[in-house]
């Protein structure tokens, strides 16, 4: 399981720094493509793959399950570690996320997300957690 927040920067190559406490979930080999909330969604290869078969299984006769499929298989990218503990993020995948130098590395369970770090910054307002919690147990999810 993934967890955590951590901050690194991108080289003019378009690498960046894995943390070490990913890297050892993660492997040498991984999947990125492009996430929900204008991020990046890091699987690791067991995770990728079931993630894979939940998208195959929608209905090719549905339109937004087609337009889902698409978004997150058209810009998935493998990408491996190299001995300094870094990835080379494609520039498809920099582009989508706007990152440009200052990311935010953060584990979310089953994966982890890369965020542009004022982006992240942003998105982080726990202002409406109680409402959110309420919806949570509509969903089955009880604290």
């Amino acid at each position: 399981m993934f967890m955590g927040e951590y901050n690194h920067s991108i080289d003019a190559k378009g690498r960046l720094i894995v943390p070490a406490k990913f890297r050892e979930s993660l492997g040498d080999a991984f999947v990125i493509t492009q996430g929900l909330d204008g991020c990046l969604f890091v699987y690791p290869d067991e995770e990728w793959q079931a993630f894979e078969e939940k998208l195959k299984s929608l209905p090719m006769a549905n339109k937004d399950a087609r337009k889902f499929v698409r978004f997150f298989l058209a810009g998935a990218a493998q990408v491996e570690v190299d001995k300094q503990g870094r990835i080379l993020l494609p520039a498809n995948l920099r582009n989508f996320a706007g990152l440009t130098k200052d990311c935010t590395l953060v584990g979310v369970g089953g994966r982890v997300e890369i965020w542009d770090k004022d982006r992240w910054e942003e998105s982080t307002s726990y202002d409406d957690m109680d409402e959110i919690a309420e919806h949570m147990m509509d969903l089955g999810l009880s604290i």
